[in-house]
């Protein structure tokens, strides 16, 4: 028998030697059965469930669709929209136009940038549907899982495109041409990253092309002593946010043969993506120098900075939930400026 079932002294020594030994009996088996069960029984620890998307809410036959649109996500949405919001804004400031013209051309777009978001998406998973079945993180995409066939992406696409010309049909000529040449590089940024280290600079030239349109929208032509350098800065930014997104794959990227500034600036990301934003906000403060932008809107740029010091300072670029929180943060730089542009604006309109 274990020692640890023998009897104790103390046990015996009882004035009820049966019932004092009984009891010590079961404490110790019950002691000793316990312990047993402690060193093998594993340790399971309990997890929350992931929140799902309010995509999964919706009928299964549309579902795909949706998440090839990434509708789930609508971050990228707005960082295509800012810079249209920019040139709205600053284009209405600098023309004295009433309240209802931005208001107007806010809402078009922002419509239009939902949709051209999506539709960009799209030809980007067409693309890359074989790629995206080796790189963990988009294995699921529709495409890449088979959820969705080419055939029915591109009808989907068809879909799309013609609804963003429904969109671009409601601006002036010069802004639908304007518009429509954009096209081109939405079309070919798929195809760069199997080219070049740099496919972050030509989403730059296409998701900043709204800061030439929502200006010739307003009016009827580019002013391309403000729009030039506002166009530049924005490209910086993006260089900025889609190369701290890139980080997440840099690992299945190169084994697959996908290039991206993430692999590029490799050690040297912090740094390099430093100067990028500085250059970006430099940029844009001359646009606003250029356009007589007045106080709110520097103090927009400013709050844009303080966010970019910190997204910078506290991304880990090896750790994948973290390059999307900052990612994810860029969005306020955009919004921050919009911010100041708004103000500038209504203080001229209403202010005394």
């Amino acid at each position: 028998m274990n020692r640890s079932l023998r009897l104790s002294p103390l046990c015996a020594r009882s004035p009820d030697a049966f019932r004092s030994r009984l009891i010590c009996s079961r404490f110790l088996i019950a002691r000793h059965s316990s312990s047993k069960r402690e060193k093998v029984a594993p340790v399971v620890q309990l997890s929350s469930p992931q929140p799902k998307s309010w995509v999964e809410q919706v009928s299964p036959s549309v579902r795909p669709y949706l998440y090839l649109a990434r509708m789930d996500k609508p971050i990228g949405t707005l960082l295509l929209y800012y810079p249209c919001a920019w040139s709205i804004t600053m284009a209405s400031y600098a023309l004295h136009q009433p309240l209802s013209v931005p208001i107007t051309y806010l809402a078009l777009f922002g419509t239009g940038a939902f949709i051209m978001r999506g539709a960009g998406c799209t030809i980007n998973d067409m693309w890359d549907s074989k790629l995206d079945k080796a790189v963990a993180r988009t294995q699921s995409r529709p495409l890449a899982s088979g959820a969705l066939t080419p055939t029915q992406a591109f009808t989907f696409l068809g879909v799309q495109l013609t609804a963003g010309l429904g969109i671009l049909l409601q601006l002036n000529w010069y802004s639908i041409l304007l518009g429509a040449s954009s096209l081109s590089v939405v079309t070919i940024y798929p195809f760069m990253k199997r080219i070049t280290y740099w496919p972050q600079a030509v989403l730059g030239l296409a998701f900043n092309w709204g800061a030439l349109l929502g200006w010739s929208a307003v009016a009827g032509a580019v002013n391309w002593t403000v729009c030039l350098p506002l166009y530049a800065g924005g490209i910086a930014w993006t260089l900025v946010y889609d190369s701290i997104y890139a980080h997440q794959d840099k690992t299945d990227d190169v084994t697959v043969g996908i290039r991206s500034t993430a692999l590029l600036f490799g050690s040297n990301t912090r740094p390099i993506l430093t100067a990028l934003s500085a250059s970006s906000l430099s940029l844009i403060t001359l646009a606003g120098y250029l356009n007589h932008q007045a106080l709110p809107f520097y103090l927009g740029v400013g709050a844009a900075s303080v966010q970019l010091i910190r997204i910078l300072r506290d991304t880990d670029f090896d750790d994948v939930k973290s390059c999307w929180k900052g990612f994810v943060g860029c969005g306020w730089v955009g919004r921050w400026i919009w911010a100041g542009a708004t103000l500038d604006y209504l203080f001229l309109l209403y202010g005394s």
